[in-house]
């Protein structure tokens, strides 16, 4: 699932607008990072944004 484990930060949807104004269906996902984490003093594996990880809200195991 692309979810943050941290922020919740998930998948948004919204619409294509062309030029001539038609509509298609689209999503933008989070930049959704697999790492290894100390989580309640135990390293896991958790799911992470990139916003989180640059911003230091997750400290690395």
């Amino acid at each position: 699932m692309a979810k943050c484990s941290i922020c919740g930060k998930g998948v948004v949807f919204g619409q294509n607008v062309s030029h001539s104004n038609r509509k298609t269906n689209r999503s933008w996902k989070p930049n959704i990072r697999r790492v290894k984490a100390v989580v309640n003093g135990t390293p896991t594996t958790v799911a992470v944004c990139a916003r989180c990880l640059r911003s230091g809200k997750v400290t690395r195991a």
